[in-house]
This record gives C-alpha cells, sequence and structure tokens, in this order.
C-alpha cells in the first residue's frame, strides 16, 4: 500500500513523506493512536516503500525483487514483533537487538515494526530503551502503541512521534467497505459510527451473522402488514437468534441503538438521511416518541445481560418493546 492510499491521516503521512522526500528518517519512530486508525498500515506502507528497489511517483513499484520479498513474507531485513501472549517480553527485545548487531543482509535499511508496545513489560522497555539510546546504523525502528495505555516516557522521549487520530464516519465507512466490499453501505456505516471512527475495531467485529440479524430487526420492525401474532411471532423468532449470537449480542445491540438514534437525528435536524434507504423509511414512519422508546427498550437489554439475565428473555422483553413501540400509531 503507498502512502498515497492511506485514508484519514494527512498529518502523518505528510510528516512521514517529507522525512522520505529530504532522506531525513529518524532511528526511531512512535505511532501512537486509538486501535484500529491505521497505525500498522501505515508503518508497514514505509517498510513498502524503503525496500522498493526502483520507486514510481512515491508508491512501491510492486515487481521489484524487494517488493516481491517484502509482499511475500520473506524480505530478510524486515522484522515484526508482536506480544508474545499478553505481553512483549524481554527475550524478545535480547533476540531483537542480537539481530540489530548484524548489517542489513541486502545492503540497504533494514525496518523493525514492533506492534503494542504499550503491553511491554518494564524490563523488556528498559532493554529497548537501550537500542533506542545507542540506534545500531541503517536500522529503523518503528514502534505502534495504543493510546489506552501508558509507555515508558524514556522510550517516547527517545523516539519522534507521529500522531494518529480517528477517521470521520465517511473515512471510516470507505475503509470499511474496500476491506469487506460484501458489506452494504447501511451496515458499513454503522460499524464506522459504532467504533468512533476507527476501522480496524469494525473489522475486528465484523460478524456476518450479526449484520445479517441487524439487517431482519431493521426490517421486520419496518414491516406494515403483519398482524399482532404475526410480529409476536416474529419477536420471538429475532430474540432466539439474538440469544444463541455469541460474542455479537452487545455489539448488534449497539448497532441498533446506533440506527434509531441516528433517525432520530436526522429527524430532529430535518436532514436528509444519506445512503440508507432503511433509515429513510424509518424516519417517515416513526415518529420522536417511537425511536426514543425504542433506543430504551435496546439500553434497558444492555444492564440486563451485564448482571448475567438469561439472555433469552432480555432478547425477548426486548424485541416485544421494539415491535410494541415500532407499530404504535
Amino acid at each position: 500500500m503507498a502512502f498515497s492510499e492511506i485514508v484519514g491521516q494527512p498529518k502523518a503521512v505528510k510528516l512521514l513523506s517529507r522525512s522520505l522526500a529530504g532522506n531525513r528518517l529518524a532511528h526511531g519512530y512512535l505511532f501512537s493512536g486509538p486501535d484500529g486508525v491505521g497505525k500498522t498500515t501505515t508503518a508497514l506502507a514505509l517498510a513498502a516503500f524503503l525496500f522498493c528497489q526502483a520507486p514510481e511517483d512515491g508508491r512501491p513499484c510492486g515487481l521489484c525483487g524487494g517488493c516481491l520479498k517484502f509482499t511475500s513474507g520473506n524480505h530478510p531485513d524486515f522484522l515484526r514483533i508482536r506480544p508474545d501472549g499478553a505481553v512483549i517480553k524481554i527475550d524478545q527485545i535480547r533476540a531483537l537487538k542480537k539481530g540489530l548487531s548484524f548489517s542489513p543482509f541486502e545492503g540497504g535499511k533494514r525496518v523493525v515494526i514492533i506492534e503494542d508496545v504499550q503491553t511491554m513489560a518494564r524490563p523488556a522497555g528498559n532493554s529497548l530503551l537501550k537500542i533506542l539510546e545507542e540506534p545500531p546504523p541503517d536500522n529503523l525502528l518503528l514502534l505502534v502503541a495504543s493510546d489506552s495505555e501508558p509507555i515508558l516516557p524514556t522510550i517516547i522521549s527517545r523516539c519522534q512521534v507521529i500522531p494518529f487520530i480517528p477517521l470521520t464516519t465517511d473515512e471510516a465507512t470507505t475503509v470499511i467497505q474496500r476491506t469487506n466490499p460484501e458489506l452494504s453501505v447501511e451496515e458499513a456505516r454503522a460499524m464506522s459510527v459504532l467504533t468512533g471512527g476507527c476501522p480496524g475495531q469494525a473489522m475486528a467485529m465484523h460478524d456476518e451473522e450479526m449484520l445479517r440479524l441487524r439487517s431482519a430487526c431493521i426490517q421486520a420492525l419496518l414491516s406494515t402488514d403483519r398482524g399482532e401474532a404475526e410480529s409476536v411471532e416474529s419477536a420471538l423468532d429475532l430474540a432466539g437468534r439474538m440469544a444463541d449470537l455469541k460474542e455479537g449480542l452487545e455489539p448488534l445491540l449497539d448497532l441498533l441503538a446506533v440506527f434509531f438514534k441516528d433517525v432520530m437525528v436526522a429527524a430532529l435536524s430535518d436532514a436528509e438521511v444519506q445512503q440508507d434507504a432503511d433509515a429513510g423509511r424509518a424516519r417517515e414512519r416513526w415518529n420522536l416518541q417511537q425511536l426514543s422508546d425504542m433506543v430504551q427498550a435496546v439500553d434497558n437489554a444492555g444492564p440486563s445481560l451485564a448482571r448475567n439475565c438469561n439472555r433469552g428473555l432480555v432478547c425477548e422483553v426486548m424485541m416485544l418493546e421494539l415491535f410494541s413501540a415500532a407499530g404504535r400509531n
């Protein structure tokens, strides 16, 4: 991936592009920001550019030996360190230090990406600090860290910090759809809103059954030709499918709440509902009181699940309340 394809991080891309153009790369960078906003993707893009033997218009050619080795995962001068279990251990950093004592195999620059630096235990952090204080020549260290946990201040002071920020809803929707083309615009946008503009988190929570259930619930609630008995039957059927979800139930509730709240916002602001046919239909059919009751029904389910109440019963109560509110005149 080229820098030009990195979405939503213009400041980071500009800083790195300027350093590359002036041949002024630092020995170490710390990419810091929320999970899922493109930190590792940017680090990989930088590595790809550096390994390319014939970059074209600021992007890897994809055809040279360096590109082919990197994309196949076999480049001898590329190292990637991830947590071993829950943390990065000191043995991993010691092994890295030993590897850096040798010159790069292909005579260029060796690139090391260390992910989830915030998980590093203090002994490992102190060992890494020694590498950053006396960096071996022709080695570039790219540290990737979530801002959810603190990092040793001494490590931060030895790196050039590149901040990463959440994407806008439209930007995150674009990224989610690009990596998951099977998702509709409505589904991608809902996941973008739910994760606060962090498309990587949306991809991690991507569950096809959850998304199918979201769509089925909304379609059933919007149906205008159901009698009371049929509505109850549909509510109980959907509730049973929800209860069978393992890790996807809570995200599903969040997605439903996001949908109802988006429709409420559009109705209150008298704005057009873009790219979402279901939201347009919902805005025409449901008034603010109905939408408020539906949001409340979903919100009530969350604490009940947190108290380990019967999942099936919680889902049944919620769905019956949703159908009741949706069908109210």
